[in-house]
């Protein structure tokens, strides 16, 4: 399973729990399909560098917060009901590449992995 950051811009308007809610919905899809998150992190109040236009106006900030998970290479096609979800300004999911974590689960003397 490839190593993925999804990274949310939220609205002002809207309280941290609502959006924590949301990050424990997408987090109860990926356990549902053997997903792992590894990290979780909440970035604040952000400035953005351009306006963003929505149906309730433009906005110039935005709360931003990061989930890195592993999961199956189908699972992005779930994320995409997140673009009809007002609260959310910008969603991105970075699919990290040539990263190592697979050689840090591999067996030191043989040299083949846990799997």
């Amino acid at each position: 399973m490839p190593l993925y950051d999804f990274v949310v811009m939220a609205s002002m308007k809207v309280d941290r729990r609502s959006i924590a809610d949301l990050l424990v919905r997408v987090g109860q899809r990926l356990h549902a399909q053997n997903g792992v998150i590894t990290d979780v992190k909440s970035f604040g109040k952000l400035n953005l560098a351009y306006h963003i236009k929505k149906r309730d106006g433009r906005h110039y900030e935005g709360q931003m917060m990061q989930m890195t998970f592993m999961a199956h290479p189908q699972f992005n096609k779930e994320l995409s009901s997140l673009n009809k979800d007002e609260r959310i300004l910008r969603w991105m999911l970075v699919k990290h590449r040539g990263s190592k974590w697979l050689e840090s689960i591999r067996a030191p003397d043989s040299g083949e992995g846990l799997f």
